[in-house]
This record gives C-alpha cells, sequence and structure tokens, in this order.
C-alpha cells in the first residue's frame, strides 16, 4: 500500500522536542505551505498547515538546527494522531528532512 508524501514550507512553530518511554529522541515541528495548484484546469490557492513528527536520533538532530520561518522539504507518510480530548488529526512522520533556507 502506497502512503507517501512529500511537502515544502515555512516553520511556523517552535520546535518541541521529547523522548518516548522506550527512550527514543522525538521532535514536534508545525509548518505552513501555500502554493497555487492546476485542477480541472484552473488555477487553486493552496494553503494547509501540518504537524511534522520526526523520530530517531539522525532526524530529531537535525531539528535543533531549525529556526522559525526556515523552509524545509519533508518526505514521510501520513498517520492519524488522537489528542488526549479524543480528537483526531492527520500527521506527516518525517522519514527524511532538506532545509531549504
Amino acid at each position: 500500500m502506497d502512503n507517501s508524501l512529500v511537502v515544502t514550507g515555512t516553520l511556523c512553530r517552535q520546535v518541541d522536542h521529547s523522548e518516548s518511554p522506550a527512550g527514543i529522541p522525538h521532535s514536534y515541528l508545525v509548518i505552513e505551505h501555500q502554493s497555487v495548484q492546476q485542477e480541472a484546469g484552473f488555477n487553486r490557492q493552496v494553503y494547509v498547515r501540518l504537524q511534522v513528527v520526526c523520530a530517531g536520533t539522525g532526524l530529531t538532530q537535525q531539528t535543533h538546527n531549525l529556526k522559525l520561518g526556515n523552509k524545509v522539504r519533508v518526505t514521510g507518510f501520513l498517520n492519524r494522531h488522537q489528542s488526549r480530548s479524543g480528537q483526531s488529526k492527520l500527521v506527516l512522520h518525517a522519514q527524511q528532512i532538506e532545509i531549504l533556507s
């Protein structure tokens, strides 16, 4: 089954860091993507704010260099996360992060 996403965006919230009970480091970031996409022959303004989860030493170390306003390209897969209040949302689990600026 395919589940892959590549999105470029701007870091719009300070990166949060934590460690799982198993000792795996995690970083949480939020990026904003704005673009114009073609749909049915028409231009469409696109805006999305997306939470990104990074797990493991390699990716989380990269996130320590990020600053608000940095442009990044994130490659990963989508998963559903459920908040403590029971609300579900889609989250991008990063497999690769490229800092563009």
